[in-house]
């Protein structure tokens, strides 16, 4: 047997930009990688021995498929306290990352032919997951002049009796940027006159660095389903732990499709994050503060190189690179950094063609990896 006895679509390897920099990242030598999302930082010492001390007791057995209480209660309580927002426990569920929440909520609201709307720049997972849903993509541009928010006229013309949905991130990846509220409060309204959900990717709420972050569904709570992970927050990627908060309805939906695909969350990282939301007040800032420093840091050193320009960034682990005065595309572009300083970034297509003058550098290495980074990109030129 071969290749020609798998599914039509994967006969065909397709391009995966994001993917092949992960693969690249992870089995190249000495280069300097500043590429995918995952954080130098280890997870704090504190939950790691909660973690330890509670999978010894005996927390090694399969939870409640949506979660152990304690945990839910744990992610309500961070909401009440952090947001003076309040769940009920059934409209909260674990998930295995964020991703694995939207993989869930599409499945549950789109019916065949449904567009749900993704702007531009975007994290590329977001469309695939559309299509698997059996969705249609519609996907809006944002631009630098408007600090990558949406423009609601934008979004407003986009929108037609087909719309399900609009998956909405700030803080941005890959942009870094931060939507500002009164931009929350158009697109709030917008769902609730046309009756679409707004599937809120908030894994990043804990690095909206200069101003208090605004969780959706304080905006539109019938409309909005909200994501969220241990990942960035506390430097958790590898615990694979997140989570998902609805409308009770879809909840309990998303528990029947979730049945057949991993039942629960890993109990051990159900464990860390109850002591990591307990404690969240004092671990999150420890992980902002590094990041908007090494971010700050990056802002700095761009300003002093003639060819590349980056808009400020007011969130996120990421910094949205302009190359234009390069004259090269984002892949031709990342490709010759490499090849020249062993830097490696993403390429801004990797987002969605609108990217393509862009590359996205993630501030996820120390500040003395990060100056040898730009020493090297300093002394190219471009003609």
């Amino acid at each position: 047997m071969d290749k020609s006895f798998i599914s039509v679509k994967w006969q065909e390897t397709p391009v995966n930009i994001l993917a092949d920099i992960g693969t690249l990242a992870k089995t190249t030598p000495d280069i300097l990688d500043l590429s995918i999302g995952d954080p130098d930082l280890i997870t704090n010492q504190k939950i790691i021995e909660a973690a330890f001390k509670d999978v010894s007791a005996g927390h090694t057995k399969y939870t409640e498929s949506g979660g152990d209480v304690e945990l839910i209660d744990a992610i309500r309580g961070f909401f009440s306290r952090t947001y003076e927002l309040n769940f009920e426990r059934n409209q909260v569920r674990a998930t295995v990352g964020a991703l694995h929440g939207m993989y869930l909520a599409l499945q549950v609201i789109v019916n065949p032919g449904d567009e749900v709307i993704i702007h531009e720049p975007y994290f590329s997972p977001y469309k695939d997951q559309v299509l698997a849903a059996g969705g249609v993509p519609i996907i809006i541009p944002t631009f630098e002049k408007d600090d990558f928010m949406i423009h609601t006229d934008i979004l407003e013309a986009a929108i037609t009796d087909k719309t399900k949905a609009l998956i909405l991130n700030s803080p941005n990846n890959p942009t870094g940027a931060v939507f500002s509220l009164e931009t929350l409060q158009k697109i709030a309204e917008l769902a609730k006159k046309h009756h679409f959900y707004i599937l809120s990717d908030e894994v990043y709420d804990g690095f909206s660095f200069y101003e208090p972050f605004v969780p959706m569904a304080r905006l539109a709570p019938e409309n909005t389903i909200t994501f969220g992970s241990m990942s960035k927050n506390f430097a958790m990627t590898g615990w694979r732990l997140g989570y998902m908060i609805s409308p009770a309805y879809i909840n309990e939906a998303a528990k029947l499709v979730n049945e057949g695909i991993t039942y629960s969350a890993p109990s051990p990282s159900q464990r860390a994050a109850i002591y990591a939301l307990n404690h969240a007040e004092e671990l999150i800032p420890e992980v902002s503060k590094v990041f908007q420093e090494r971010l700050e840091y990056i802002d700095k050193r761009v300003s002093a190189i003639s060819y590349l320009s980056l808009h400020p960034v007011k969130g996120s682990i990421y910094a949205f690179l302009n190359i234009t005065k390069t004259g090269m595309d984002s892949v031709t572009f990342s490709e010759y950094l490499l090849k020249k300083t062993q830097v490696l970034v993403i390429p801004g297509r990797a987002f969605g063609d609108g990217g393509d003058n862009y590359v996205r550098l993630a501030a996820t290495q120390d500040l003395k990896i990060l100056e040898k980074a730009f020493d090297r990109m300093a002394e190219l030129t471009f003609h």
